[in-house]
């Protein structure tokens, strides 16, 4: 009887080893300041800067960590769309020893004020498309969930119903936005008039040689206002008119509301910097994202490393 159940503890024992969540392994313990782009144009602007870069590979995505402006950082892509960017948030969190996000991209302008080549900082940033469609009643549109007096108004069948979420110091609760770090912030309201941004592109093939294409101004870097994300390029004028009414939203993309709600939940400091490549549906004749890609996140990095030069550590 005793070996039986010496065999039996044994068994238990291997049981328990391999049932067991198997913990990420750490990769690098540097406190970091993590630099996320989403995609090549983004990484392609910072990369070159980075100093005693080395590498890592987590998924089929390149972890670079080195300093940057002095600072020890961590270079990634968290890849396009709001998937890609919640899940490769959590990961990179998972394996590497982050102390604050940092988030250098691209965006489609939302505010009619702000202009190709800006970089905007929002204060908040939330998920357009985290809503209840609703079905077609006699007097309009019915929800099929009471609408909350919180959200914003609905844009014909689609009602606002925001995202549920908590961290280790606040009980689940429904979202709407997710605010940035106030002192991260506050460091980007000081360095902001500091700043001399690109106004043109560079000559491409497609140009006559020797030309340039360039903005009628100088950009900006605006701090504050509302972000907003979703999965979608968003190319509509009469959707971004409604974007600016009821979100109160300057800027949207298609990452960085997913990278605030897993910040938030992992409490993270986190700030994200977007440079405007087009106007989502506010430009004259076509989409302008094919064209200003580039400027804008070249535009996006020159901020973020003014952004990681003014940091304390």
């Amino acid at each position: 009887m005793r070996l039986v159940a010496l065999c039996h503890a044994a068994l238990f024992a291997l049981f328990a080893l391999v049932s067991a969540p198997a913990l990420a392994e750490e990769l690098d313990a540097t406190p970091r300041t993590l630099v996320m782009t989403a995609y090549y144009p983004e990484w392609n602007a910072l990369v070159h800067a980075v100093e005693e870069p080395q590498e890592y590979q987590l998924n089929g995505g390149t972890y670079l960590t080195g300093t940057l402006e002095g600072k020890p950082v961590l270079l990634m892509q968290s890849g396009v769309s709001m998937v890609n960017a919640a899940m490769n948030t959590q990961l990179v969190l998972d394996h590497f020893t982050v102390k604050r996000i940092v988030f250098s991209g691209i965006a489609g302008g939302v505010d009619p004020g702000l202009t190709i080549g800006d970089v905007i900082v929002a204060e908040n940033w939330g998920q357009y498309l985290e809503v209840n469609f609703a079905r077609k009643a006699d007097e309009g549109w019915k929800s099929p969930e009471p609408v909350d007096p919180e959200a914003p108004v609905n844009w014909n069948f689609m009602y606002p119903r925001g995202t549920r979420v908590g961290n280790a110091d606040e009980a689940p609760k429904r979202h709407y936005t997710f605010r940035m770090d106030p002192q991260l912030l506050d460091i980007a309201r000081q360095i902001a008039p500091t700043i001399t941004m690109e106004r043109c592109v560079p000559p491409s093939p497609h140009q006559l040689p020797d030309t340039e294409l360039c903005l009628h101004k100088a950009p900006k870097v605006v701090v504050g206002g509302t972000g907003v994300s979703a999965g979608v390029f968003a190319d509509n004028a009469q959707f971004r008119e409604y974007l600016h009414h009821a979100w109160k939203a300057r800027v949207l993309d298609m990452e960085s509301a997913a990278v605030a709600q897993v910040a938030y939940a992992n409490q993270v400091p986190t700030i994200i910097f977007r440079s405007l490549s087009d106007l989502a549906g506010g430009d004259r004749e076509k989409n302008m994202e094919d064209t200003f890609e580039h400027l804008a996140s070249v535009n996006s990095a020159h901020v973020v490393r003014a952004f990681l030069a003014a940091l304390p550590d």
